[in-house]
């Protein structure tokens, strides 16, 4: 069984935020498969399903972005999930609006949630799915940013990028994480040069 695990901070506040995108994208998966992610467990709100005939845990941590990691914890050790089940979507400041990268492991690159998620497995050895948030301009708050309502005129773009992010888990899960990445990493829209 897979846990795929989408970050975010509960509350209608931040519901379209673009440190929200984890949210969202699980949202999307458990409409586009029919998975019910409303009962509590481990403080996240949690639906369980199939994606690609295989078992899957959609999770929302309600514990806010930086302690994410509490409740994936709880998750993992109350459903004996292994670092090897672990799929963590969320946003990433140093990546362009919607640039997506897959990745089996690596450092957190400053995202509290993803640290506090690492911090808590003990390990930064489980799949991120990162969807880029700047916006190509300089940034004076970045927590700010993170947390302030998406623009209206992005909706279509969100939209897109949240299906394709959708897209990219459910591959993850039916054909693994190597051919996921060749399939689904992709630069940002326009962009010619790979970022990191």
């Amino acid at each position: 069984m897979f846990l795929v695990v989408g970050l975010g901070n509960p509350g209608e506040r931040y519901a379209y935020a673009p440190h929200n995108l984890g949210f969202m994208v699980v949202d999307r998966l458990a409409q586009e498969h029919s998975i019910r992610v409303n009962r509590k467990d481990s403080q996240a709100l949690v639906g369980v399903g199939e994606i690609a005939g295989k078992p899957v845990m959609l999770a929302k941590p309600q514990t806010f972005m930086n302690l994410s990691g509490v409740s994936v914890r709880s998750l993992m050790e109350k459903h004996e999930f292994t670092p090897q089940d672990l799929v963590v979507v969320y946003d990433e400041l140093d990546l362009p609006w919607t640039a997506l990268r897959i990745r089996p492991k690596g450092s957190c690159a400053g995202h509290n949630g993803a640290e506090s998620v690492m911090r808590a497995v003990g390990t930064d050895e489980f799949i991120r799915v990162r969807l880029g948030i700047h916006p190509g301009h300089p940034i004076r708050d970045g927590a700010e940013f993170v947390l302030a309502p998406m623009k209206r005129s992005q909706s279509k773009e969100l939209d897109e990028l949240v299906g394709y992010a959708a897209g990219a888990v459910s591959s993850i899960i039916a054909e693994g994480v190597s051919m996921a990445m060749t399939k689904f990493n992709r630069r940002a829209q326009g962009l010619k040069t790979e970022e990191a």
